[in-house]
């Protein structure tokens, strides 16, 4: 039956595919520099650190940037100021998680707007900002907003969705579609061998040019003011959580970087932590002998105020690049 539904998925993909191609489906130029950040499967692939990453590099170039996503799990539909370039005006309820985190991470780099239409923001944000250049987080499939640069994140960890489309797999679209990218990212490529993703992706787009991306643990953040060297994590077991796309991957990373972990527990993509969420993790790390909590920023944005009673500490991650000044020309 999912093959079913797979093949009928497949086939709208490819007609909406084709009227954008032949110019049937209008596409919209947004008025300034415009950088598309996306992936060819649904989870977690590491897309978040790479926005901000372009963010960085952008804002550190003196461009002023503008930040457009979606917003996935918020609770409102209308167009949110989610970062003014100078202060986070939304929680996560109203702007998503992801936005929120962004907005955490990158300060007074980037003004960070959430909307559906990323082109209707655009316009608002150009005029309100004077943006020069934008950045459309999980926009691959959004093609009606025109993109100067199209950037593809593929999860060296899983990077085909198991080779099928939704529902059967994990794949929005079919693998061809790495064609439309001026650029690959394969993200966590420390954590899996990237020869054969590599030789994949050649094989369909032999002249996009391919980047490596890393991860490690940069600092521990404490969470309500717990100070790091009185919570006495030096030989003691910790309980990791995340309610994350891919948790193995915040697991994995923990593991490789040689956090003794006692327990972990995940919760669906973009859970929203409550009192009795709280309740189930003591228990669970009274029971696993952990003497604190590790989670992700992502996680984070949504757990203030919380009473939890052990230590909760965020892991906050460096990403790199591998062959970064290359990278930044294509920007």
């Amino acid at each position: 039956m999912l093959g079913v539904l797979a093949s009928i998925y497949g086939r709208f993909i490819e007609r909406r595919n084709r009227r954008f191609d032949d110019g049937t489906t209008p596409v919209t130029s947004l008025p300034a520099r415009t950088i598309s950040i996306g992936n060819l499967t649904t989870g977690g692939t590491g897309k978040t650190p790479l926005v901000i990453k372009c963010a960085e590099i952008l804002a550190g170039q003196g461009k002023r940037v503008g930040i457009l996503t979606r917003g996935y799990g918020r609770k409102t539909k209308t167009c949110v100021l989610v970062s003014d370039g100078r202060n986070i005006l939304a929680d996560p309820a109203a702007a998503g998680d992801e936005p929120v985190e962004m907005a955490k991470r990158l300060g007074q780099k980037a003004v960070i707007v959430a909307d559906a239409d990323r082109v209707s923001a655009a316009a608002w944000v150009k005029e309100e900002f004077g943006i020069n250049v934008f950045l459309l987080d999980d926009a691959f499939q959004h093609r009606q907003a025109a993109r100067d640069v199209n950037i593809l994140c593929i999860d060296a960890t899983d990077p085909f969705g198991g080779g099928k489309l939704l529902p059967a797999g994990r794949l929005r679209e079919p693998l061809d579609a790495i064609s439309r990218a001026d650029g690959v990212v394969i993200t966590r490529a420390d954590a899996a061998d990237v020869k054969g993703i590599r030789s994949e992706i050649m094989r369909i787009a032999p002249s996009v040019p391919i980047f490596e991306a890393r991860t490690k643990i940069a600092r521990l953040t404490p969470l309500n003011n717990v100070n790091p060297a009185s919570a006495s994590i030096a030989h003691t077991k910790g309980f990791a959580f995340c309610g994350i796309g891919n948790p193995e991957n915040f697991f994995g990373l923990l593991e490789r970087e040689n956090y003794d972990l006692a327990g972990q527990m995940r919760f669906r993509d973009h859970h929203r932590y409550a009192l009795s969420d709280v309740k189930k993790l003591e228990n669970a790390a009274e029971k696993a002998v952990a003497s604190y909590f590790l989670t992700t920023a992502k996680d984070a944005v949504k757990l203030a105020g919380l009473p939890f009673k052990k230590p909760v500490f965020i892991i906050e991650i460096a990403f790199s690049i591998d062959r970064e000044a290359d990278f930044k020309a294509l920007l």
